[in-house]
């Protein structure tokens, strides 16, 4: 066992590999300095960093997190609670201070100017920090101050500013005070005083790995005081972060719950999900779900689908069902539909209106057909059969008792002055059948009928 141990351990021992501690404090306190070249560098990678904001371009963004000269004063304040150099620590944090107000200054003086209107993905993604922007800071740091600390520093300075991420926040603040939505402003900062605060940390606990020696003539009071400081801080930084994780884990919960039981249960042949939200508002859980195609019975299916939500961990929500054929405005509030879904929703009310007329329309040509065909075809019947003395086309729909099927027949009335014959009929039906373009009639003779009246209590005989 301990030779396993040995020999695991030499993957992981760093004194061989590190630089005296005289070069790497040099390192840094090169980079705590914020003045001349290090504020133009900074101002012009703000800029850079404002215009990727602005297109939204990731490329130009990465560009920026590598000109920003913004690691050094962090670092340094890690130095500095290290080896317990105070006048270190108060330099760096009060250049780390100037340079976030220059970069916010600066940022916000562009999007004032800026046409941009309204945040993109790359400016949203920077105003809700979680647990996880923590975590990022922390090993980014701890990466860092062991590259400075080491021979072999490799890519990884660069890599840190790219993973850590500092510029975006402070333009997106600036973006923030530019067009006046404290949303934005309040939590990049936040999320830049997460990274600036667990870099520092982690530079903090890489300086006593290392084991760097303190300054000389140090107050330990002194000292003692800082240390708690920092954790004090680091500490009432991180609880806001666990919340606000806390909030994504659960909406993100939520969200693949209403995906799987909008997949499993919004199954019908002629309607397709147009688009699905799930949102929490003030502690509400809300599901939108936007339908198009045939339209289906609004009452059955919401409460079909409402009894269906507990089988998904999702009792207790609120589902709200749009259809093509009335769209509700404050249903679109809160499942908030693209302007495309919108269209959608017209267009789809506006086709199915279209076919609605369009079969009225066909059912009224077909009624007026049958109205005027006996008409029509009365000269001929006069030379063909004069014993045709009245003659009706109508359609009606027959049920079996029994069965409850129902059946649309096409039925002509006849009265006769004088019987016709049983072939002389079957003539006259073919004919029918041929002039009214239908290929079964029912040919029913009502010179011989039954009737009854409802203000009669007898039967009538009509011949």
């Amino acid at each position: 066992m301990s030779s396993l141990k040995n020999y695991l351990v030499q993957y992981f021992t760093l004194t061989d590999d590190l630089i005296p501690q005289a070069d790497a404090e040099s390192t840094i306190r090169e980079g705590v300095s914020f003045k001349g070249t290090n504020m133009l560098i900074l101002i012009l990678a703000i800029f850079i960093a404002s215009l990727g904001l602005n297109t939204n371009s990731t490329a130009v963004i990465i560009g920026a997190m590598l000109i920003s000269p913004l690691m050094g004063p962090i670092i340094g304040i890690g130095l500095g609670v290290g080896v317990q150099d105070f006048e270190l620590l108060k330099r760096a944090l009060r250049n780390l201070i100037m340079a976030a107000a220059f970069s916010m200054l600066t940022s916000t003086i562009y999007f004032i100017i800026s046409p941009v209107s309204e945040g993109h993905s790359e400016l949203l993604a920077r105003t809700s920090p979680t647990i996880y922007d923590v975590l990022i800071g922390f090993f980014g740091g701890g990466a860092g101050i062991v590259a400075i600390g080491s021979k072999s520093k490799g890519n990884v300075i660069p890599g840190v500013a790219i993973a850590t991420a500092l510029m975006p926040p402070l333009c997106t603040a600036g973006y923030g005070l530019a067009t006046l939505q404290m949303n934005y402003f309040f939590g990049a900062t936040y999320l830049f005083l997460i990274n600036s605060i667990f870099i520092g940390l982690s530079t903090f606990i890489g300086v006593k790995l290392m084991h760097y020696k303190p300054v000389v003539s140090v107050n330990p009071e002194r000292s003692r005081k800082v240390r708690h400081i920092v954790y004090t801080v680091a500490i009432l930084t991180l609880l806001p972060s666990l919340y606000l994780t806390y909030n994504m884990l659960r909406q993100s919960r939520f969200s693949a719950n209403v995906d799987r039981f909008v997949a499993q249960q919004f199954n019908f042949p002629a309607t397709q999900v147009l688009s699905k939200s799930g949102t929490i508002e003030h502690g509400e859980r809300i599901i939108t779900v936007t339908l198009i195609g045939r339209i289906l019975p609004a009452d059955s299916l919401q409460l079909a689908m409402s009894s269906q939500l507990k089988n998904y961990g999702l009792e207790g929500a609120h589902l709200n069902i749009i259809q093509g054929d009335s769209p509700d405005l404050s249903q679109l509030k809160n499942g908030l539909p693209t302007m495309s879904d919108i269209y959608e929703l017209a267009r789809t009310s506006i086709s199915a209106q279209q076919v609605t007329i369009d079969s009225l329309k066909s059912m009224i040509a077909i009624t007026q057909i049958n109205d005027t065909i006996a008409g029509r075809i009365a000269p001929e019947i006069k030379v063909l059969f004069p014993q045709v003395e009245e003659i009706a086309v109508s359609r009606a729909i027959f049920g079996n008792i029994n069965s409850g099927v129902l059946d649309t027949v096409n039925t002509v009335l006849v009265k006769y002055s004088s019987p016709l014959p049983n072939a002389k009929q079957r003539e006259f039906l073919k004919y029918l059948e041929a002039r009214l373009q239908h290929r079964s009639l029912q040919l029913v003779n009502i010179g011989n009928q039954v009737t009854f009246s409802k203000n009669t209590e007898n039967t009538t005989h009509k011949k």
